[in-house]
């Protein structure tokens, strides 16, 4: 009885490995958060981030903390949370990828909102970098699901230290202009940084899509917004990359707030880099 205990345990793990192995490709990103999802409804969310989590892997709570220091604090896991991607994309590296759409928590008085996950490669496994939700009301649009495949596959056979930072640099510098251009001028700064299907997940909200629905839902209600960058990461083929920060966004009605950020940035083909993602959640004091 002993033996085949542990031949079952040594089964499951195996097929948890496989089912997060990573090919390269966007497929094998959504396969991997669809059995997260799953391992969740059976185990519960804190042994499920516990395994699917890299160990610098960040949660927002609403403030961002490490995931493994916060789930091992938790005294059980919660199982009543469901999601479902309806966007997700990965560097021609194959090495980073994020997903997002929207996810529901509780039995019958259910909560809801959009989530973004952003997942790195480890050891050839997905692992979750970054991950935070938006409340919302009920999701009442239906959004077309876009798992979009790198093009290619494009990746260095060796990068030192100083050409990550380099990368890393580049990505610093880019918001650091942008946040130049949001206090000369103003929201309408944003228009040079979006991508044409850009998405915004912002706290009361669907997903809003699109650059122009995205630069009117701002222009409605804010007046100004600054940025203070706290951390980037890049991929290492040099298309996709990710910041998050603190973001304080006075609004029209005389009211000012803060909130953390996650923005996810892709390469153009004129070697820009542009918003394809923006996600606030209120930040805790």
């Amino acid at each position: 009885m002993k033996r085949l205990f542990s031949t079952t345990i040594a089964i499951a793990l195996t097929l948890s490995a496989v089912a997060q192995k990573s090919d390269g490709s966007t497929k094998s990103l959504v396969n991997a958060e669809k059995e997260f999802a799953k391992s969740i409804a059976k185990n519960g969310d804190k042994d499920s981030y516990l395994e699917y989590s890299l160990n610098s892997a960040l949660v927002f709570r609403p403030n961002p903390v490490n995931a493994k220091t916060f789930y091992t604090s938790q005294t059980k896991g919660m199982n009543e949370v469901t999601w479902e991607p309806n966007l997700a994309k990965v560097s021609r590296s194959g090495d980073l990828g994020f997903t997002t759409g929207p996810y529901a928590v509780g039995g019958d008085d259910k909560k809801y909102g959009q989530y973004l996950s952003i997942w790195k490669v480890e050891n050839g496994k997905w692992k979750l970098a970054i991950d935070l939700g938006t409340s919302s009301n009920k999701p009442l649009n239906k959004v077309t699901t876009q798992f979009v495949e790198p093009k290619d596959h494009v990746a260095p056979k060796f990068l030192n230290e100083k050409e990550v930072k380099a990368g890393k640099d580049i990505i610093l510098t880019t918001e650091k202009t942008l946040n130049t251009l949001l206090k000369t001028h103003g929201i309408a700064a944003f228009g040079g940084f979006l991508t044409e299907d850009a998405r915004l997940l912002f706290p009361g909200n669907d997903a809003i899509n699109g650059k122009g629905k995205i630069i009117s839902y701002f222009n409605g209600m804010i007046s100004k917004i600054s940025l203070k960058t706290n951390g980037v990461d890049k991929a290492i083929g040099s298309d996709l990359a990710y910041t998050y920060g603190v973001a304080t966004i006075d609004y029209k009605a005389d009211l000012r707030e803060s909130f953390n950020y996650v923005f996810v940035y892709e390469k153009a083909a004129d070697h820009t880099w542009n918003l394809v993602v923006q996600a606030f959640v209120p930040a805790e004091r």
